[in-house]
């Protein structure tokens, strides 16, 4: 679905509070959940604005958000 918001809170409810306390004790994880919201963010303007942007360059976005959830999920697995 375009425009789908895909922040941390909305697609990891269950993991509120550790979200939170990692990202006031873990400098790791806070600079990459900024990252992270950065990234989903532009590529939500970018879908909503029908994708002004090549779809090489979309799928290279959407890739380096899904590395970085990826990322960011294993330390919520591991608190």
């Amino acid at each position: 679905m375009l425009g789908e918001n895909h922040a941390l809170l909305s697609d990891f409810p269950e993991y509120e509070e550790t979200i939170r306390t990692l990202t006031e004790n873990d400098q790791s994880f806070s600079e990459k959940a900024k990252q992270y919201h950065l990234l989903d963010g532009q590529i939500r303007k970018l879908e909503l604005r029908n994708s002004p942007v090549s779809d090489d360059n979309m799928l290279q976005l959407k890739h380096e958000r899904s590395i970085l959830k990826d990322f960011l999920y294993q330390k919520m697995l591991n608190g």
